[in-house]
């Protein structure tokens, strides 16, 4: 009953555990699916997640999250939560940003008592979170796997994702100042009595998370060999500054992610299915993958498109604009989603409104820009 529980509760678990059970029907268990399983991508992943629960808990983004209550200005307020998702999402990746910023949006503007302002900027921190991350190789789960597939080094990843990422972050403050356009020196009105935030963190603990956490980036950077070394000094040094954040790691997305592995293992292992994703893909990689991500979202549609993709920049354009379409295209809006009906059980229908018009505004400005820049290879 709790497993039936959880999948209820997490419509993409379910969905990836569908898609892995039909395709092993199509192309039954062996040997060879195992191996094509990327357990690198599951490791980092794993170590990602895992840490970043520990920087939560010891409130490592505390120096930043206190700035906020110290806005003037609501407009300098948004600006600073907008690209504060914009900027951490390129380091801890896209969804961790949302989590953490998206509900201090939400009691900034109560304290305000401007709520009518909360759904229009948690759509542009959800488009920061999704343009921000494009950036770095670690920014997002579907960069991370690519990144790992392709062997680019990581300046060169950087330097291809820059002119579609600059395009993206001056658009974002035209339209974060174009909410306030009738007003923009409204005031927030935000008291010292009415933002405060607990700081009550372990130093070792801090030290030692930020430490794991370079030496996390260091092994995604250099690709070495010895990440299964990296996952296993991250897992005993965990247990022994916190066992209970290893309780509090993503397990689902994980599971959801190893669920796609198997899938897309699978279904590449038919050779007519194979065969029709070739013809789908070849010479259209910017346009289907960011409608197939409409309908299974951009990080398992990155693992079933990559195989067949000959421009792996476009592929990665493609996903990376995925999100700014329907809900559905990116993991990291599902998450906002999620954050919001908490706090406003009744009012999730006026969020997909808002979320889908703001984002097919901004996606109609990046769209033939990224598609123009997608045509030369990486």
């Amino acid at each position: 009953m709790r497993v039936l529980s959880i999948l209820k509760k997490e419509p993409m678990l379910l969905v990836s555990v569908l898609a892995a059970i039909i395709s092993l029907f199509i192309t039954p268990p062996s040997k060879e699916l195992i191996t094509k399983i990327d357990w690198h991508t599951l490791g980092t992943l794993f170590m990602m997640l895992t840490i970043l629960e520990g920087f939560k808990k010891e409130h490592i983004f505390n120096p930043v999250l206190r700035l906020a209550g110290k806005m003037r200005y609501l407009v300098t307020l948004s600006l600073f939560l907008v690209f504060s998702v914009f900027f951490s999402s390129m380091f801890v990746t896209n969804d961790v940003s949302l989590i953490i910023f998206v509900p201090l949006t939400i009691i900034l503007f109560r304290k305000c008592k401007r709520e009518e302002f909360i759904l229009p900027l948690l759509a542009m921190e959800n488009i920061a979170a999704v343009r921000g991350s494009l950036l770095m190789p670690f920014g997002s789960p579907q960069n991370l796997f690519l990144f790992s597939q392709t062997g680019v080094t990581a300046y060169t990843f950087i330097k291809y994702m820059f002119p579609i990422w600059i395009i993206s972050l001056f658009l974002l403050i035209g339209f974060v100042v174009f909410l306030y356009r009738k007003n923009i020196k409204e005031t927030a009105n935000i008291s010292k009595d009415d933002f405060t935030i607990d700081d009550d963190g372990g130093k070792v603990r801090q030290i030692g998370y930020i430490i794991l956490f370079i030496m996390i980036l260091t092994t995604i950077v250099t690709r070495t060999e010895l990440w299964p070394f990296a996952v296993l000094i991250v897992f005993i040094a965990v247990a022994i500054l916190d066992y209970n954040i290893l309780l509090k790691t993503d397990y689902v997305l994980l599971l959801t992610f190893f669920c796609f592995f198997v899938f897309s293992s699978s279904i590449t292992g038919n050779p007519t299915i194979a065969g029709f994703l070739q013809s789908l893909v070849k010479g259209h990689e910017y346009a289907s993958s960011i409608i197939i991500s409409q309908f299974i979202s951009n990080v398992p549609a990155s693992i079933v498109l990559y195989p067949f993709a000959d421009n792996v920049g476009a592929l990665l354009y493609g996903l990376d604009s995925a999100g700014l379409c329907t809900l559905i295209g990116s993991l990291a809006s599902v998450i906002n989603y999620r954050i919001y009906v908490r706090a406003y059980p009744d009012k999730g229908m006026q969020f997909i409104k808002y979320f889908t018009l703001i984002s097919l505004a901004f996606f109609a400005f990046v769209v033939i820009p990224g598609y123009f820049i997608s045509l030369t290879p990486m």
